[in-house]
């Protein structure tokens, strides 16, 4: 293919340059052109999210701290791509950009690293547990409100070693950047979805490029799992459907096989004191349908009161 270089946009965690490099390691297997020294770039690109390391997310705008910079630079045509964890993309796309690849989902648990303590009920009482996640958050304390939940923000590296060091007790990671870093070592015990339903696109990679450039349409669309679309589809409708006026904690997983899915869904007030559950269960074809659904009947369960907090 002419032209075939193609500069990658990532952010620079260890975790973001794997996933980055990933994606580039993907494209040369398909892509033969694109095996040549030089062909691919990888661009490292400081976001407003990697600047701030205090407090949560939602104090300073949320998921999109994560992606500002690095869409400014695929608009500005400074990169080709922009490669980013999905969980931490925002509903809404700015005007010229998609997301149409994503690659195949990994292990979509929330880890426990809590010296040897295997499980969420045999934390001791009244521990200290850092996590700047709103969801992990509000979901511990909903199965734990005796527990001391503090801020805790930095690399994969640098949550583990606060562990280590006894400044908390306790801390959640997601599994799949724990294996992705070849750091399934650390005595991370997978939570069961049922005691911690994941995030919104947890364990998926995907792949923004600008709406209009069709060489880059043709490079992405060998590395598109259909499996991983389908579980954005429905959870990041429910994302959206929920996430307009509110930064409720809200947790989603689409398990599709075989043609069929099962979609589970939740919403929790931020101090942990209420849960509300969905499930539904139909055809991958109507993923974005069953998402939209259970965000309409959660947000009808919940009632204006449920979201005071936000």
């Amino acid at each position: 293919m002419e032209n075939a270089r193609v500069r990658v946009g990532t952010r620079a965690s260890p975790l973001a340059l794997w996933q980055a490099n990933e994606v580039a390691r993907r494209l040369a297997q398909s892509h033969p052109d694109l095996r040549e020294d030089g062909a691919i770039d990888i661009v490292e690109i400081r976001t407003s999210g990697d600047r701030l390391q205090q407090g949560t997310l939602t104090n300073f705008g949320g998921k999109g701290l994560f992606t500002k910079e690095i869409e400014e630079a695929l608009l500005e045509e400074r990169i080709d791509i922009a490669v980013h964890s999905m969980k931490d993309v925002p509903t809404w796309f700015p005007d010229g950009l998609k997301i149409d690849c994503v690659l195949p989902r990994a292990d979509c648990r929330d880890a426990l690293i809590a010296g040897g303590i295997v499980s969420i009920a045999d934390l001791p009482e009244g521990v200290t547990v850092g996590t700047a996640s709103l969801r992990r958050k509000a979901m511990l304390l909903h199965k734990r409100p005796d527990l001391q939940v503090v801020p805790l923000r930095g690399n994969v590296d640098t949550r583990l070693g606060k562990v280590v060091a006894g400044e908390v007790d306790a801390t959640f990671l997601a599994l799949a950047g724990l294996n992705r870093l070849g750091r399934g070592d650390t005595g991370a015990v997978p939570v069961p979805v049922e005691d911690m339903l994941p995030a919104v696109c947890q364990g998926i990679v995907g792949v923004e490029r600008r709406s209009a450039d069709d060489r880059v349409a043709a490079l992405l669309k060998p590395l598109n799992d259909s499996d991983a679309a389908i579980c954005a589809a429905a959870e990041r409708t429910l994302l959206a459907e929920l996430d307009g006026s509110c930064r409720t904690p809200i947790a989603a997983l689409a398990e599709p096989s075989n043609g069929e899915m099962r979609f589970r869904a939740a919403i929790v007030r931020p101090d942990g004191s209420e849960l509300l559950e969905t499930e539904r269960a139909g055809p991958v074809t109507d993923a974005a349908v069953m998402g939209r659904d259970a965000a309409d009947e959660l947000r009808g369960r919940a009632g204006p009161g449920f979201f005071d907090e936000c």
